[in-house]
């Protein structure tokens, strides 16, 4: 039993450490690789993009919701 623990915290020090470090750079090299700035921009402006006008009145939610109700049919 021993003998496994040393052999799984020597593999953990060397090579599950170089695993975990070449995957911390493929994250951030692909998260800043050209072209990506759309992308990310994009995602990043989801919560916004149907954000028109104010709330209004009661009058303007049940015509937004009888638009929800066309979309989901």
């Amino acid at each position: 039993m021993e003998d496994t623990y040393t052999i799984m915290r020597v593999f953990a020090g060397s090579w599950g450490m170089m695993f975990l470090l070449l995957s911390f750079l493929g994250v951030i090299l692909f998260t800043l690789r050209p072209g990506s700035r759309e992308v990310h921009r994009d995602t990043a402006n989801i919560p916004f993009r149907y954000d028109d006008r104010p709330a209004g009145d009661d009058e303007s939610a049940r015509q937004q919701s009888r638009q929800f109700k066309e979309a989901r049919q």
